[in-house]
């Protein structure tokens, strides 16, 4: 039921489709399909629903920590670990910064995590997975064991085969062609 609801809320407020390929996607890609997560992740009641899913998602595989490359992933960590540390189970969040600090510590990754620890990388939405495999890549240079990439939308676009070639599996609360069809 709150899947279905999510998902709802996404085909309302976030899924914009064009007869003809207008929206550039980070990739640089025209597409004729744009998904805009935010209007879903910094709204309260989505972002609660994004947490409880994406928390669903992540507990078979118990990670210590959650985050990705800001600024798609912040809001889905912080909606993770604020509904795991109401379950007692708490999951860390961090923040992959898009490039190293150029001052103190020079650190990428932000959080309160240490070397071995198993962490969930997550997305709003992937289409080629080159800001997810960013996240990945700053993470195993800080010594994190990746266990996954964990998306709220996958578009289908190549992303998936290309996180598999990096050794990892990509999950997904909905695929595009689920959410246009």
């Amino acid at each position: 039921m709150l899947r279905e609801k999510l998902k709802a809320l996404i085909k309302e407020r976030s899924l914009k489709i064009a007869d003809e390929p207008v929206f550039k996607l980070s990739s640089g890609k025209l597409s004729r399909y744009y998904v805009d997560l935010k209007q879903i992740t910094l709204d309260p009641e989505g972002a609660y629903m994004v947490g409880k899913l994406m928390y669903q998602l992540l507990l078979p595989f118990g990670p210590d920590g959650v985050g990705g490359l800001t600024l798609g992933a912040d809001p889905i960590a912080y909606a993770v670990a604020f509904v795991s540390y109401m379950d007692g189970r708490p999951i860390r969040p961090f923040v992959v910064r898009k490039e190293p600090k150029a001052h103190g510590t020079g650190k990428q990754v932000e959080g309160l995590l240490k070397e071995g620890d198993r962490v969930a990388v997550v997305e709003d939405v992937v289409t080629t997975a080159s800001s997810s495999l960013r996240a990945v890549e700053a993470c195993r240079r800080e010594g994190l064991d990746v266990i996954g990439v964990f998306a709220v939308v996958d578009r289908e676009e190549g992303g998936r085969e290309r996180i598999k070639e990096e050794g990892l599996e990509l999950y997904s609360l909905f695929t595009l062609s689920e959410l246009i069809s």
